[in-house]
């Protein structure tokens, strides 16, 4: 749970100017004050970065990026959907990276072992599903519907997210479970025999 929460953390800052411009569109702001406010939010994230001497990520540049190139287009053209569709394309490079293999494997517990393993793999393609029905879900939300734009990206791609986590951790935990009693109840069943025949 610790390992996800870390690897979660830089989703959560890549996404917070997003979050800023929803909340924004959702209290009725005028887009151009909303888009530059999602703009100053990307470059002073990046900006605070650099001053504190950390290292800035190659996805968090390409939010940057996308941020301002979504966000002047926005601005230029006075329509909101070109930075709400900005989480379409993270959302497909997040479930590019995550169609590589086992990539989940370092988020499974020690107690699972290796019966876990093979769900893991398979979840870790479920996740890359997920964030590609997410991206068109944005994408069809910001084109089509941007009126309620704002409360689906405060709301589904994160109950989504929560959903899945509780699916493959009851999944995952029943199965090993079941794995382990399996094995020893064949433990048990080879001692009795041993005993049965040493008597």
């Amino acid at each position: 749970m610790n390992g996800l929460l870390y690897a979660a953390r830089p989703l959560v800052s890549d996404f917070f100017p997003t979050i800023v411009f929803a909340v924004l569109v959702a209290l009725k702001v005028d887009v151009r004050v909303a888009t530059a406010a999602a703009l100053a939010m990307g470059i002073a994230q990046v900006g605070i970065q650099k001053l504190r001497r950390q290292k800035v990520e190659l996805l968090q540049w390409a939010s940057l990026g996308l941020v301002v190139v979504f966000g002047t287009l926005g601005i230029m053209t006075n329509d909101v959907r070109f930075l709400m569709a900005k989480p379409t394309i993270i959302y497909l490079a997040i479930g590019a990276v995550m169609l590589k293999r086992g990539w989940m494997l370092r988020y499974l517990p020690p107690v699972a072992g290796e019966h876990g393993k093979p769900l893991m793999v398979a979840f870790g393609y479920v996740w890359a599903a997920l964030m590609g029905l997410t991206a068109v879900a944005n994408l069809v939300m910001a084109v089509w519907f941007a009126r309620y734009w704002p409360a689906f990206v405060a709301v589904v791609p994160m109950a989504s997210k929560l959903s899945l986590f509780a699916v493959q951790y009851i999944t995952v935990h029943r199965f090993t479970e079941q794995q382990e009693r399996a094995e020893a109840a064949e433990r048990a069943r080879a001692r009795a025999a041993t005993e049965a025949q040493a008597a």
